[in-house]
């Protein structure tokens, strides 16, 4: 699929799974908006920063294609 006909169908968020239209890339990786403001208010002693956390390490993850 082009670039131009996946951002116009949207990217799969790798925080929320949800395929939005409107983000940001981290390396290969689309983080929403939504969820790039929630992750920057949210407090480092939130449940909730962790589960951001353990989402982001996939950033690191290469991605291998065949």
């Amino acid at each position: 699929m082009l670039n131009a006909e996946r951002k116009a169908s949207g990217e799969q968020c790798i925080v929320c799974h949800i395929e939005k239209t409107v983000g940001i890339h981290l390396y290969t990786s689309f983080i929403c908006t939504e969820c790039e403001k929630e992750m920057v208010q949210t407090e480092t002693n939130d449940p909730v920063y962790k589960t951001f956390i353990q989402r982001l390490k996939k950033v690191n993850t290469p991605q291998i294609y065949s």
